[in-house]
């Protein structure tokens, strides 16, 4: 892992903690959220406040993650909102935080330079050891305060104050006004400076979470999940469960449900280059298997090895080389079913609000397309990087830091951005006349085959 963040593809951009006073007031949050405290003096934290360091130190990677559910986190500076969540073990885990920062970035940022801001992500549940708990994570709340309480006290002046103002002796009630006096020596004149941080909700309809191999769950479309341990799952009451090797099941579903669209479909994108990104993925992965070493491999070496042993190249090479054919030159349509392994290959998610979860869920079904294995599902990439052959490793972190890192939003937009079409529609054709099909790049034949079989393929019936 070592060359991966050498070259900022692990652990990068995450906050530095490396002042006596900072540390202190990590420290502060530490003891308060978890008894614990650690005795460096320079680590790195991520959007929760994690430090991979002080993970390390005290033998706990879950130190601020307890069973994997309810993440508590420690906020020193705003500054960590663009910062990654390293372990994570829900999808959106990160998004929450970010919106819960910039919802309330002023206030914070005064808080801050302070004191430790410490909180905690609420599920309705505290464990999900058992299958049917992953059904009540219906909705986030977040706790939070600083070491201090200044927002418990804050708030509670506020409630005297209230009382001061509205009950009718309060002029005259002396224990109330000490209380008052006492609290604002803590907080601060609130009137002028107000310690008040928005309450927010957030529904967990459809996420990720890493428990049971991995599983998606859709609450609508669905239910259903989609998971590496159906049989834990099965009597969960969670709505239809497939497993992550039912490839037809999941086909079926993404394709019914209008979750995904063909890639050279898409607008806005360059698929030709995209198709053959991944073909040079497959054909990098193949070279791992018989030991050949890609060190300095340029995109015109790696075609050049796709010619020489085009033979012993996958299925998945051959289906996408058909597919840029038919693209590019009007070549034969490929058949390429919901079986073939080439299949989710040739998608990614429709313009909808899970479309980062769906290109989550194809990354992990697709782990040959390193690079949108590292953009949609860095824990996997992770994970399965540490098996990779030192010839893959190069390769691979070299791409990533020379391709991806440098324009890290325009090549996001350039594989997942949707592009709203320019013509207003079309009206509805009478009821007794047939529409003509519509002109364009893919109507030679390509509008007719995909309308008739699907995004690339007959979904396949499942077989009984």
């Amino acid at each position: 892992m070592n060359r991966l963040i050498r070259l900022g593809l692990m652990f990068g951009n995450l906050i530095p903690v490396n002042s006596p006073a900072l540390v202190d007031r990590y420290n502060r949050a530490l003891k308060h959220l978890t008894g614990k405290q650690t005795e460096l003096t320079d680590f790195h934290i991520d959007i929760s406040g994690f430090s991979p360091e002080v993970g390390d130190e005290l033998d706990d990677p879950l130190y601020l993650n307890e069973n994997g559910c309810n993440r508590q986190f420690i906020l020193l500076t705003t500054a960590q909102k663009t910062a990654p969540l390293l372990n994570a073990s829900f999808s959106t885990s990160r998004h929450i935080l970010r919106q819960f920062i910039e919802a309330n970035e002023a206030q914070l940022f005064a808080l801050t330079a302070r004191d430790a801001v410490a909180g905690e992500l609420l599920n309705s549940v505290f464990s999900v050891t058992k299958p049917d708990r992953l059904g009540d994570i219906r909705k986030i709340e977040i706790e939070v305060d600083t070491t201090t309480g200044l927002v418990r006290d804050a708030e509670k002046l506020g409630q005297l104050s209230d009382r001061f103002l509205q009950e009718e002796d309060g002029w005259f009630d002396d224990v109330l006004i000490a209380e008052m006096i006492e609290t604002a020596k803590k907080t601060g004149d609130v009137t002028r400076n107000p310690v008040r941080l928005k309450k927010m909700t957030f529904e967990q309809e459809n996420f990720w979470t890493a428990h049971f191999g991995g599983t998606y769950l859709f609450r609508d479309p669905g239910p259903a999940v989609i998971t590496g341990d159906a049989l834990a799952l099965e009597h969960a009451g969670l709505g239809r469960v497939m497993a992550k090797v039912e490839r037809n099941a999941i086909a079926r579903f993404l394709d019914h449900n209008d979750l995904v669209e063909p890639i050279v479909k898409a607008r806005g994108i360059d698929a030709s280059a995209i198709l053959r990104q991944k073909m040079d993925f497959i054909v990098v992965d193949a070279a791992q298997d018989v030991n050949m070493d890609l060190t300095g491999a340029t995109r015109r070496d790696i075609r050049l090895l796709a010619r020489r042993h085009a033979d012993a190249l996958p299925e998945e090479y051959h289906a996408l080389r058909e597919l840029v054919a038919w693209a590019e030159d009007g070549g034969k349509w490929p058949k390429i079913t919901s079986d073939h392994p080439a299949y989710f290959y040739t998608l990614r998610a429709a313009n909808h609000a899970d479309a980062d979860l769906v290109n989550m869920l194809l990354a992990e079904l697709t782990p040959k397309d390193v690079r949108q294995l590292f953009i949609c599902h860095k824990e996997l990439f992770y994970r399965l990087y540490a098996g990779w052959s030192e010839t893959k490793k190069s390769y691979v972190a070299d791409f990533l830091a020379t391709e991806y890192a440098v324009d890290k939003a325009g090549t996001r937009r350039a594989l997942f951005g949707h592009e709203a079409g320019m013509e207003p529609p079309a009206p509805p054709p009478p009821p007794a006349a047939k529409a003509a099909p519509a002109e364009g790049p893919w109507t030679r034949k390509g509008d007719d085959m995909i309308a008739r079989v699907g995004p690339w393929g007959a979904v396949l019936k499942e077989r009984n």
